[in-house]
């Protein structure tokens, strides 16, 4: 009797322990959640502010009694903005695209090909990770000024086509599809190329679809190479956009419609990611995973 009242009081002290950790923890996890959203509840709040109501605040309140959608049809009249998307659209179709076809036989190559100084040319192909994305920008718009590319769509375009990060990241995966498959395809005369595209690219599906989602995000984010190579309205994308409506203030900086078109930016983004997040996770695992 005294042992069956002893494992009760043991289990109630470990019912309590756990109920006293998970508060903990889901205390954290509330408090870091809040802290990751708050960029995105400030960046709603003040596109709905007035022009006026938000210049008026000496010091920003955390809410607003009176709500207006002003500033979102201020974001799209005071600039061009819906060129601006369409003109993000054809860089990011065009680039990602551009990127797959450069990137897949690359992978390939590395995961599965022998030649000679293969182990010595990937080594040094990682090696470019480690220089600074400043020195590539200059190298970069050096090449693009001479070859006479500065305000075109190729400017643009051009300088994002590769990634070391997604060959690498995608020859990892392919090396992960066993051998055996490979020589059964070759003895039943299969090419290489025919075994990439009916064998390989099928396997690797959520890591292609990780890293096109990816890649995706990085060019509609893009901001510094467009600012820097494009002086033409004509070629302007959605950051070009963002800066012109910050500065389109009635003396003032106009943040509040500033922010209304980053809020009308970033929705494809996060309806992007809430559809295909579960891919990205899947890929990105599969990438990083041996075996």
């Amino acid at each position: 009797m005294n042992n069956h009242l002893d494992y009760e009081k043991i289990e109630k002290r470990a019912a309590a322990k756990k109920r006293v950790l998970n508060g903990v923890v889901y205390t954290l996890l509330t408090l870091w959640g809040l802290m990751v959203l708050f960029p995105f509840y400030w960046m709603v709040l003040t596109s709905v502010k007035s022009y006026g109501s938000y210049n008026a605040e000496y010091i920003p309140k955390f809410f607003t009694l009176t709500p207006t959608l002003q500033n979102y049809a201020d974001a799209f009249t005071a600039v061009p903005l819906a060129q601006y998307f369409l003109n993000t659209i054809l860089f990011t179709v065009v680039t990602t695209a551009i990127m797959l076809v450069v990137i897949i036989p690359a992978a390939f190559a590395f995961a599965r090909l022998q030649f000679r100084g293969k182990d010595l040319v990937f080594t040094l192909f990682l090696s470019l990770m480690m220089i600074p994305n400043e020195l590539v920008i200059i190298t970069n718009y050096v090449t693009i000024t001479n070859l006479d590319l500065r305000n075109t769509f190729m400017g643009l375009i051009l300088p994002s086509v590769a990634s070391v990060f997604y060959i690498y990241l995608l020859k990892e995966n392919f090396a992960q599809i066993p051998d055996e498959l490979y020589w059964a395809a070759k003895v039943d005369g299969t090419s290489d190329w025919k075994y990439l595209w009916k064998v390989m690219i099928p396997i690797c599906r959520p890591t292609l679809i990780t890293i096109t989602i990816l890649k995706v995000i990085e060019c509609w984010n893009s901001y510094v190479w467009p600012r820097l190579v494009t002086d033409d309205p004509a070629y302007y994308l959605v950051s070009n956009g963002i800066q012109e409506i910050r500065e389109n203030g009635f003396g003032r900086e106009n943040i509040p419609a500033m922010m209304a078109a980053v809020v009308v930016i970033s929705v494809p983004l996060v309806v992007l990611f809430l559809i295909f997040r579960k891919k990205i996770m899947e890929g990105v695992a599969r990438g990083g995973t041996k075996g």
